[in-house]
């Protein structure tokens, strides 16, 4: 099967106020992804017609691997788990820390723009959502590359959550890493009789005023916030179409910031301001000033917790009305100068025992992304011996009801919604 690589096309975003130095970046990340473009350029090679292929031509290349630096356990685990087995198998794996994705995102652009096509400074990125859609429409990733990891024998093609990442067809253009679920968390000491729905929450949150709030937009969790705040005032999920339509959002969003400006005076600091990252909302919980928080990495909390970071009285909240499920992927821009490479990596981050160590809270503790009915009974084995948590429901409580993620032309809309209704206050 012929691999085959394209190229080509434009980007898109916007920004502004209070959140300072989150938005400020924000904003010249967009303006950067909308000022560059990939030129149009023939589609190159390499093409491989087989897995021995890609195991010959990775032999001794070094990947880039960029990614988000601010999880010390996924930086552990990419460092001391990833790292050394894809050693074992002749390909060098270096870790390259981002603030957010988009950095990968532009410095690809930028070497497209300057005709650097083949020996580009990314080789694998941990992306989803809108970051692979605006690359997707860009031609920027390499693509129809999936189907020869012999791992993915052991992924679902009818999940999905890995068929389609916001809404955006993954059509062998990133392959999965693993999989998230948005949660609510609480401190069962502070709050014995937490509720069970949104609203729920955002009637707790007005009836201990200073005690809730939520990152501000775009962190990547507050704009899930608020998509979860969105269905809840509509009515529910299937009241909310998948596809972006400025009809749609212009039908459906007021309800949603109508609900967070009547919600803003009760929020910690009245409002006034909002944590600019999911990390500083996880801080204020650790530090006793907020009693509920969020995330879409629940599986990493019983390690916090167990090593002191958060209290022993942490605990995730299941929402009768579901929560956001997505997966994580990684993606091979099209100047990959290591492309055989970062296949191996991404076939042996899917292998069974990589998923499981990576499942193992006390290593990273993310969900898998491995269809366990296609698993031998022995390999099935090794995740039902997974430690349990009890921080943290197992994913199939904590997916019981998910919810379907937008497609990813909602989120940009809905974060430039709240910095104007809710920032600008």
């Amino acid at each position: 099967m012929p691999i085959r690589n394209p190229l080509r096309r434009q980007p898109s975003t916007t920004a502004r106020h209070r959140i300072l130095p989150a938005l400020a970046t924000a904003a010249l990340t967009a303006l950067a992804l909308s000022a560059c473009s990939a030129p149009t350029n023939n589609p190159r090679g390499p093409e491989f017609f087989d897995w021995s292929d890609v195991q010959v031509a990775a032999d001794g290349q070094t990947v880039k691997l960029w990614m988000w630096g601010g999880d010390d356990q996924g930086n552990a685990y990419v460092d001391d788990v990833l790292a050394p087995a894809a050693a074992a198998q002749g390909v060098t794996l270096e870790r390259v820390p981002i603030a957010d994705t988009k950095d990968a995102l532009n410095r690809v652009f930028t070497e497209l723009q300057a005709g650097r096509n083949t020996d580009g400074a990314v080789d694998l990125v941990w992306i989803n959502g809108d970051n692979f859609r605006t690359g997707k429409q860009a031609d920027a990733w390499f693509c129809d590359w999936t189907g020869l990891l012999p791992n993915m024998n052991f992924v679902s093609d009818s999940d999905p959550l890995l068929t389609e990442d916001f809404g955006t067809p993954v059509e062998g253009c990133e392959a999965p890493w693993h999989k998230a679920q948005f949660s609510f968390v609480y401190n069962s000491a502070t709050v014995p009789n937490p509720p069970t729905t949104v609203e729920g929450i955002l009637d707790w949150a007005e009836a201990n005023p200073g005690r809730f709030t939520y990152p501000a937009a775009p962190d990547f969790t507050g704009s899930a916030f608020l998509r979860e705040v969105l269905y809840s005032v509509n009515g529910g999920d299937e009241s909310v179409p998948s596809m972006y339509s400025d009809e749609a959002f212009d039908e459906l969003s007021p309800a949603l910031f109508d609900r967070l400006e009547t919600l803003a005076p009760s929020l910690w600091r009245e409002g006034s301001t909002y944590p600019a990252t999911s990390e500083q909302l996880t801080k204020l919980f650790a530090d006793g000033e907020i009693d509920m928080m969020m995330t879409y990495g629940p599986a990493t909390l019983t390690a916090l917790v167990e090593n002191g970071t958060l209290p022993e009285t942490t605990r995730v909240l299941t929402v009768e009305d579901g929560t956001l499920g997505n997966a994580s992927f990684f993606g091979i821009p099209s100047n990959s100068g290591n492309i055989a490479g970062a296949m191996i990596v991404a076939n042996e981050a899917l292998s069974v025992e990589q998923q499981v160590a990576k499942a193992d809270p006390a290593v990273w503790g993310q969900f898998t992304v491995l269809d366990l009915d296609a698993l031998s009974a022995t390999d099935r084995a090794l995740f039902d011996d997974l430690p349990q948590s009890p921080v943290v429901p197992s994913f199939d409580v904590l997916s019981r009801n998910a919810n379907p993620e937008l497609s990813a032309e909602w989120v940009p809309a809905l974060d430039d919604g709240w910095r104007t209704r809710i920032a600008a206050r």
